[in-house]
């Protein structure tokens, strides 16, 4: 997720090394869309409103044997980010550069991953 600019959410659960930080993650309910489910992932992790979600990239995914699915979303509105479900320890709006430069954080997921795919993918967009 981004804001239409040059900055993005990355987020952080306490279960991953120190350090490491990842893009927005969740499931689908049941009787929701994926754009559906996207929406209000965000909201209910980092208290976030987004629009233009689009669909970007599959994976399959061993554990627990399930189909990844990466979208694009941009946020719009109040650009706080509110911690409320307690499924992250942290997340911050990273702009290319700190991200480029890891400015802030250690680790990103690793490159055979979904979440890194998107990662780099936004990060080559201008």
């Amino acid at each position: 997720m981004h804001d239409g600019g040059d900055r993005c959410v990355l987020g952080r659960q306490r279960v991953w090394s120190p350090g490491r930080y990842s893009i927005l993650a969740g499931f689908v309910e049941p009787g929701e869309s994926a754009e559906a489910a996207v929406v209000r992932e965000v909201a209910e992790e980092v208290g976030l409103r987004v629009e233009d979600v689009q669909y970007a990239v599959s994976q399959p995914w061993p554990f627990p044997s399930s189909l990844m699915l990466g979208f694009r979303a941009r946020a719009v509105g109040d650009p706080t980010l509110r911690l409320a479900d307690g499924e992250l320890e942290d997340a911050r709006w990273f702009s290319r550069d700190e991200i480029r430069r890891r400015a802030g954080f250690a680790a990103l997921p690793p490159r055979v991953s979904i979440a890194r795919l998107l990662i780099d993918d936004w990060l080559g967009a201008l």
